[in-house]
């Protein structure tokens, strides 16, 4: 589980130093638009989003409050993989090694 934590919290440091270099060096919406126009850029960009439901799922089912559920899957959707890293990150925090907590939170 330690190594869970580790590696989410990586991930979520990885995705702000990217998120913070392309917003600062790259065009969105001009490098946007040449990437979509791409078949590749469209596969991934599908690849990517069902990943975020997926995960979303997860919140969705793990959370008992549906506010809170709620705002953590809007997260997902618009901050991508470094909010997933986060919240993977604090249920592994949250579930003080216990694997059944980690995935299912109060509803075991």
């Amino acid at each position: 589980m330690k190594i869970g934590k580790i590696i989410s919290f990586i991930g979520f440091l990885l995705m702000l130093g990217m998120l913070i270099y392309g917003f600062s060096i790259g065009n969105f919406t001009g490098e946007g638009k040449i990437l979509l126009g791409m078949p590749w850029g469209q596969i991934s960009l599908v690849d990517i989003y069902i990943e975020f439901v997926i995960v979303c799922f997860w919140i969705v089912h793990r959370e008992n409050n549906i506010i809170k559920a709620i705002i953590w899957v809007l997260l997902v959707l618009i901050l991508g993989s470094m909010m997933s890293c986060l919240y993977i990150f604090i249920a592994f925090n949250n579930s003080n090694g216990d694997w059944e907590r980690f995935w299912h939170k109060n509803r075991i």
